[in-house]
């Protein structure tokens, strides 16, 4: 995947108009104010403590050093009255708790920011919600609450300006603007959405829904049993179907019934030509090429012999469960969710390189200079780089509670932590 472009503002359009019309007319040229200079901004790395409510800022390169951090949840207080209030949504914040959540409630999901570099804004899963919170002082800007009881994976627009979040118990996915957090959109898709993926520059939208993960239907034979699952390809102009991809018919046709269509995290080559992906309960991926529709290969990764093969200990039925691509499309970055390591594998030959000890590592992302990949590991505390060029483990930083989702991100240069962070 690209890693989305952030424009930064230019100088004022006004005064070229003024002085073009006045170099055609002959007319005295009015002084016109000079334009404000944009803030300067800085690289970053936005970690989501997802138990904890916080976000944690790291450089995004380098030592990966912590700069910060930001308070994710600083309306807990008015959002627990809101639940305890209502019935139905105390149980399924309860709900979140005890099956996703893992007995701790869900604060912080996904994060990105605002292409000004001024707010984090996040999905909360327990709160069902995304929020826009001020960077300089940690106040929410605005929230605007998903349809059905949990917000879940979001994606950044290309350019930006857009945010999209999967509304997994009511198989939505919303369109808000991310400066205002006005929806611009929605669309149904299949049961549980979960990842997004924009494609060909914005034009059209990707969602993975990966059916039901929180029952014990769990043998291959009882795979029906999880729900719709199907990956939902939307033009973002008008927000209509433009492909379904039903997984379980590819998986079939490739001669793999006995692997899962719920597909997890994905990564597209940069000329989106292939996608490669994870699926429920498998140590492992595959390659899908996109303009033939077909699966064309499986890499299968090693298993921990500490990990039991018990598909019930896994958590929410993902083995393994985080994937990146290096900028120049040579290399993948695999999180081994369950067997504890993470890896580097070359996309042509798909041998993998050193199995660097992980514990839990939930997702993997690219670096700000492209040089790493940057796991979380939700088990540790910790986020870890491994070098994308020798597979080899960089540094680990300490974060907070449960680190999942990890971001590059921006924020203004010499920015420091909001009281309350």
């Amino acid at each position: 995947m690209r890693v989305p472009s952030f424009p930064r503002p230019r100088g004022s359009l006004l005064a070229g108009a003024v002085l073009t019309a006045a170099a055609l007319t002959g007319a005295t040229v009015p002084a016109v104010a000079a334009p404000l200079s944009a803030p300067a901004l800085q690289d970053v790395m936005f970690v989501g403590n997802n138990w904890e409510g916080t976000a944690d800022v790291i450089k995004s390169s380098g030592d990966f050093a912590k700069i910060g951090r930001i308070n994710v949840i600083p309306d807990k207080e008015e959002r627990l009255r809101e639940i305890y209030l209502n019935p139905l949504k105390l149980i399924f914040f309860l709900g979140i708790r005890e099956t996703v959540g893992e007995g701790h409630d869900q604060y912080v999901d996904d994060m990105y920011s605002t292409p000004d570099g001024g707010a984090l804004v996040a999905s909360r899963p327990s709160f069902a919600d995304v929020v826009s919170i001020d960077v300089a002082t940690g106040q929410v800007k605005w929230r605007f609450p998903v349809s059905g009881f949990r917000a879940d994976h979001m994606a950044v627009s290309p350019d930006g300006t857009r945010v999209a979040v999967s509304a997994s118990t009511s198989n939505t996915v919303h369109v808000l603007d991310i400066n205002t957090g006005a929806q611009v959109g929605s669309f149904k898709t299949g049961d549980k959405p979960h990842e997004n993926v924009y494609t060909d520059g914005g034009r059209y939208l990707w969602n993975m829904s990966i059916g039901e993960v929180n029952n014990d239907s769990d043998e291959p034979w009882q795979d029906f049993l999880k729900g719709d699952r199907k990956i939902t390809v939307v033009d973002t102009t008008t927000f209509k179907v433009v492909r379904t991809i039903d997984m379980r018919q590819r998986l079939d046709a490739f001669g793999r019934k006995d692997l899962s269509d719920s597909v997890r995290p994905v990564a597209f080559t940069p000329d989106e030509s292939k996608l490669y992906f994870q699926v429920s309960f498998f140590n492992g991926f595959l390659e899908y090429d996109v303009a033939t529709d077909k699966i064309l290969r499986v890499k299968t990764l090693p298993k921990n012999p500490n990990t039991s093969d018990d598909r019930k200990t896994y958590v929410n039925d993902s083995r393994h469960h985080g994937m990146s691509m290096s900028p120049d499309g040579t290399k993948l970055c695999i999180a081994g969710t369950m067997d504890d390591y993470a890896t580097v594998v070359d996309r042509v030959s798909l041998t993998e390189g050193p199995l660097v000890p992980a514990a839990k590592p939930y997702w993997a992302t690219v670096s700000g200079d492209g040089k790493a990949c940057v796991i979380s590991e939700s088990n540790a505390d910790q986020v870890t780089a491994i070098s994308f060029a020798t597979g080899q483990k960089i540094v680990s930083v300490p974060v907070g509670d449960h680190p999942q989702r990890v971001r590059v991100a921006r924020v203004p240069a010499g920015w420091t932590s909001p009281s309350g962070g």
